[in-house]
């Protein structure tokens, strides 16, 4: 297998930062309400792929931040294509994982479409943000095992299945919050503090309405204390995997895990006690997607990554064989 050039390494790390900075945005689409800035739900084609009718729009402010979103993704979409079209054709190993990237890639797209013309459906809008994960986490494999340096680092099975479990339930947290962030849209003219399932429990955390965990008192109520309760199973695996982490050699690792999910507690919960802060609802997202490629990392350490040749050595095999 040839090892990939330092080309294909730089596109891989570059598709990683724009889908990351394509999460953020998101978030900007969110709490600006510019997720309609393009058209209505069921405007059809006239709200996607065109923006207000137009292949570029005008410069109303919810229609930037929109068209914005819209334009890092098309970048996304051609990175990943670039890096498929080169596993096709010098990478054969690259080609299932850079295939699957870009595929889920055109399938967000089309998520995103069936979002606006649905009107951004709680739903639809966690299953965008879901995937999205999922594509980036993708991408960092992609990124790791294009490097010539990388090793595996000596863990025995069950400190694999913790960083597994600890992934599918960071996975789930985020959904969740995205779930719950599809109930409410910021910056309507009839938004009013109390909507959606963000002040469900009102101002309380870790209590929610004078109780723990009150399910059955509403619909909103429960959305949000299922993002709380997926919260608190994954901080407790999170913890548990730093500690063994520290116990196993990797305390940069162990520490940055601790210290981001601290900091994201603290954050979510600042969200909840203070007032609307469009800042550190963005923060949080941003928090969430920072552990999510924290621990993605972690767990890829933990896997072998098939051993390429450089080029030079790889010809000199074929010449003696």
């Amino acid at each position: 297998m040839t090892a990939p050039s330092q080309g294909f390494r730089r596109l891989a790390l570059a598709t990683v930062v724009a889908t990351f900075l394509l999460v953020i945005l998101g978030g900007l689409v969110r709490v600006s309400d510019s997720g309609l800035g393009c058209g209505p739900g069921g405007s059809g084609f006239h709200g996607w792929p065109l923006c207000q009718g137009d292949v570029v729009p005008g410069a109303d402010l919810n229609t930037v931040v929109e068209y914005s979103h819209r334009t890092v993704a098309s970048l996304v979409g051609l990175l990943t294509l670039s890096l498929f079209v080169l596993a096709l054709r010098r990478y054969p190993r690259f080609r299932l994982a850079t295939g699957l990237a870009f595929g889920g890639v055109v399938m967000e797209g089309l998520l995103g479409a069936l979002t606006v013309e649905k009107n951004l459906e709680e739903e639809l809008v966690a299953a965008h943000l879901g995937l999205a994960m999922l594509i980036l986490g993708l991408g960092l494999w992609i990124w790791r095992a294009s490097r010539p340096e990388t090793r595996q680092v000596d863990a025995d099975p069950g400190f694999r299945r913790l960083a597994v479990t600890t992934q599918v339930f960071v996975w789930l947290t985020v959904v969740a919050g995205g779930y719950m962030a599809g109930t409410q849209h910021y910056g309507r003219p009839d938004y009013q503090l109390g909507d959606g399932a963000h002040h469900a429990c009102g101002r309380e955390f870790p209590t929610c309405n004078g109780d723990f965990l009150p399910f059955g008192d509403a619909r909103l109520v429960d959305i949000h204390l299922t993002h709380r309760v997926f919260m608190y199973i994954t901080a407790a695996l999170v913890v548990w995997l730093a500690v063994a982490a520290i116990r196993r050699g990797l305390a940069r690792a162990g520490w940055a895990l601790l210290a981001i999910l601290v900091v994201q507690i603290l954050v979510g919960a600042l969200n909840v006690w203070l007032e609307e802060y469009e800042a550190l609802i963005v923060l949080h997202l941003g928090l969430g997607t920072v552990l999510w490629v924290t621990s993605t990392w972690m767990t890829l350490q933990l896997f072998r990554v098939p051993a390429a040749a450089p080029a030079a050595r790889r010809e000199r095999e074929l010449v003696t064989a």
